[in-house]
């Protein structure tokens, strides 16, 4: 399969392979294929989880809006700044600062953390996540100097997009990544796999969404059901779902920064050597205080709640090892800009 994205016969051949193969047999395909465009490095992003206040009513999460089960916390700009310094002064280069939809924090303060992060971190990326914000709120945050953006639409389908989501519609989360596109962000998206109304041709579209939007990061984990939500007894699919999208989106997007997600080691011990190995190159080492993090239940059985984000780097340093893999404490910029910058060199 030497074809490369631009060839028009790409996704079709793609997916005819991703349909006829066993799961062996996808997966080998795009460790190999990971292997080939990322090397044996597998970047950390250090991940703050600022705040667990959302205006979002998902369905699915166990902080939604009306889970009244929840102990409510925000991180101010100081002490998420603080967070990344001492995660900085340990090694990581790229950051992962995310919250619920808290629209008020991420106007007035985020803007200020991401600006103290950029002062003590010259050199380190910033990815935010913080949800579906005005146009103008984006480019603030982009002017403070964040670099990337996440944001999952977690279902291409448009009717199932609308029932969890309790009634935000898919074409304002398009709308949003638009907006993020165009302002300069390396863009980040991706979906749950396992959700209550989904089917195998959903997950075909979730990929070619991903796809089609020429993301520079994809993020892929099993839906687990939350008991304080109303999908508490919906039933859980296995990994298995999870590691063929995860190597179908490495198949289709060779180049993209895939993460191993904590989602998967919470399904399964080795969930994430085995998102590993089905083409993911990024593991996001959770960095946030106890105190605050064991509230950041988006799911239940979350590991890692009481380690501090030293420990967690060293243990997945361990796990990596065991398959054959090293930790790679580099920035991880997306490779279309690598290029971008080579071409502009040579000419």
């Amino acid at each position: 399969m030497t074809e490369s994205p631009g060839d028009t016969s790409f996704r079709d051949k793609i997916l005819a392979f991703y349909k006829g193969a066993d799961t062996e047999s996808l997966l080998a395909r795009a460790r190999e294929l990971c292997l080939a465009r990322h090397g044996t490095g597998v970047l950390l992003r250090g991940l703050i989880e600022y705040s667990n206040i959302c205006s979002c009513d998902c369905l699915y999460c166990g902080i939604r809006a009306s889970n009244k089960n929840v102990s409510r916390y925000r991180l101010g700009p100081e002490r998420i700044a603080a967070i990344a310094s001492a995660g900085y002064r340990a090694g990581l280069r790229s950051f992962v600062i995310q919250g619920g939809e808290d629209r008020a924090f991420a106007e007035r303060e985020l803007p200020r953390a991401v600006e103290m992060i950029r002062r003590d971190c010259p050199d380190a990326a910033i990815t935010l996540s913080a949800g579906i914000l005005p146009r103008e709120s984006y480019a603030r945050l982009r002017h403070s100097g964040a670099d990337r953006y996440l944001l999952r639409f977690e279902t291409s389908d448009p009717e199932l997009h609308r029932k969890l989501r309790a009634g935000v519609s898919l074409g304002r989360r398009l709308e949003a990544l638009g907006d993020l596109a165009s302002l300069g962000y390396q863009l980040g998206s991706g979906y749950m796999v396992g959700l209550p109304g989904e089917s195998e041709e959903t997950r075909i579209t979730n990929a070619l969404l991903c796809y089609d939007l020429e993301l520079d990061m994809v993020g892929i984990g099993p839906f687990i059901p939350h008991p304080d939500t109303p999908l508490a007894g919906s039933p859980q699919s296995p990994i298995e779902l999870a590691l063929r999208a995860t190597s179908l989106v490495r198949l289709l997007l060779p180049d993209a920064h895939m993460p191993a997600t904590t989602a998967a080691g919470s399904l399964d011990p080795a969930g994430r050597e085995k998102m590993i190995e089905a083409g993911a190159n990024v593991l996001m080492p959770n960095i946030t205080p106890p105190e605050a993090k064991r509230n950041y239940l988006l799911y239940p059985g979350k590991i890692c709640l009481e380690e501090e984000g030293e420990k967690c780097i060293g243990c997945l340093g361990l796990r990596m090892r065991s398959v054959g893999r090293e930790l790679s404490f580099l920035r991880g910029d997306a490779l279309r800009l690598e290029r971008t910058e080579a071409e502009t060199v040579r000419a």
